[in-house]
């Protein structure tokens, strides 16, 4: 593992601290700071030359901020002569804009793509895709992996066994047949209906009454869509109703929605570093995803398969 260096930009440095930790070896030593105006700045302070480096830089918000920072940190590797750079990227921001939805409008999870291949990384790492299709955007190869073993433990051990898993949108049921399979628990799927950015309409398809519902996802962003769930899957008979997401963006008021919300608990992992109004409600628990990661950079630094951590 001499040859392995891994950075980290400002976005969470804790993750990558705690990676390291399983890996047993030293966080690099890189500044990542700001020019009075806000530009960004970079110094590595160590030798990277030939060397596997891999830079931890999830791109949550600020979220222009942190691409501007993972792309400048692979900048400088790449020009320190750095002998490969993966760009691992818990949390793909920009990942909702990957079609066009009306005419003349940008397909910006493209761009973003494109910027980070431009700067240098030669393979991505990144988790939770919103949707899996974003992998051909990018020229170089790219290792998805997915949280679902760490939400699984967790809901083996605090849910019943008659658990209904509940897919918040049609798009998001492959992901929810695929916990119902391994739980195994039965499937249900709201149908939700959109005006622009407004929820419009939900109906419940599948049976949950007297049952533990669980709504699986991939991000909480302003959580409406869940607290919206969370009030049919009880008027239709739910006893209780918890939620299991990978990326906690929860933007805005969504704290308080999700506060005042009939969900019992929300289980996020530490893709996203939460606000301390996060940390602070009891309701949201954190799971990590540092073991996952930290087994994918080993096997990818010593040119093992990870085809087994695709789950």
């Amino acid at each position: 593992m001499n040859d392995l260096k891994i950075f980290s930009g400002n976005a969470n440095r804790p993750l990558a601290e705690k990676i390291c930790s399983f890996l047993d070896i030293p966080l690099g030593e890189a500044e990542v700071g700001r020019f009075s105006d806000g530009e960004i700045i970079v110094e590595i302070k160590e030798n990277v030359r030939g060397k596997d480096v891999f830079v931890i830089q999830p791109t949550c918000t600020p979220v222009n901020e942190h691409v501007m920072e993972l792309l400048v940190l692979m900048d400088a590797l790449k020009r320190a002569s750095a002998g490969c750079i993966t760009a691992v990227v818990p949390y793909y921001a920009y990942a909702r804009q990957d079609r066009k939805t009306a005419p003349r409008m940008p397909i910006t999870a493209k761009l973003v793509a494109d910027l980070i291949s431009t700067a240098g990384a030669q393979r991505l790492l990144t988790m939770d895709l919103h949707t899996g299709q974003l992998q051909g955007f990018f020229n170089i190869p790219v290792d998805h992996l997915y949280a679902t073993p760490v939400l699984l433990d967790y809901m083996h051990t605090n849910f019943t066994p008659d658990v209904a898993i509940v897919s918040p949108d049609t798009g998001g049921v492959e992901r929810a047949r695929a916990f119902a399979r391994r739980l195994p628990g039965s499937l249900a799927i709201i149908d939700k209906r959109r005006e622009g950015a407004t929820i419009s309409a939900m109906t419940l398809i599948g049976n949950v009454w007297g049952k533990e519902a669980v709504i699986i996802d991939d991000m909480v962003n302003t959580g409406g869509t869940l607290t919206m769930a969370a009030e049919i899957l009880v008027r239709h008979g739910a006893r209780a109703v918890h939620a299991c997401v990978t990326h906690p963006v929860l933007s805005r008021s969504s704290v308080a929605a999700i506060k005042n919300s009939l969900l019992r608990s929300l289980i996020v992992t530490d893709t996203i570093p939460l606000t301390p109004e996060a940390e602070a409600l009891d309701k949201i628990k954190v799971l990590s995803v540092a073991p996952i990661l930290a087994e994918a950079i080993r096997r990818i630094h010593n040119q093992d398969s990870v085809s087994s951590l695709f789950v």
